[in-house]
């Protein structure tokens, strides 16, 4: 699989004291759209954050309910595609048109775990 950019992303109920919080402790700066913000650190997209406004805190240690996944941007989503099932991911979103400028399809990995496939 040829990822190009690896992003880890935080849902949140409060986009901005999440990304800020995060923009602050790695030394990085914030792009802001209305349901999303992304932080840069060297120039580089290192988070993103996910308005998700009916998010619930983790009760430490349960972990409960998902918090956290990864968006995997690919050369080639079809590719990627074929690989994640071959090694024992579940889709659970298609995308509308794998031909689009951008987009991105959500798996589980075994245990459960949402990602991403992304491109563009």
């Amino acid at each position: 699989m040829d990822i190009t950019k690896k992003i880890v992303v935080f849902d949140t109920a409060d986009l901005e004291a999440e990304s800020s919080f995060w923009a602050r402790l790695l030394g990085g700066t914030v792009e802001r759209d209305d349901d999303w913000h992304s932080l840069y650190v060297d120039g580089r997209p290192e988070m993103g954050f996910q308005l998700a406004p009916d998010h619930t805190p983790p009760q430490w240690p349960d972990g409960a309910p998902q918090q956290i996944h990864l968006d995997l941007y690919v050369a080639d989503v079809r590719a990627a595609h074929d690989e994640a099932m071959g090694a024992g991911a579940r889709l659970l979103q298609r995308a509308d048109d794998l031909d689009s400028a951008e987009g991105f399809q959500v798996y589980a990995d075994p245990s459960g775990h949402p990602f991403c496939l992304c491109w563009g």
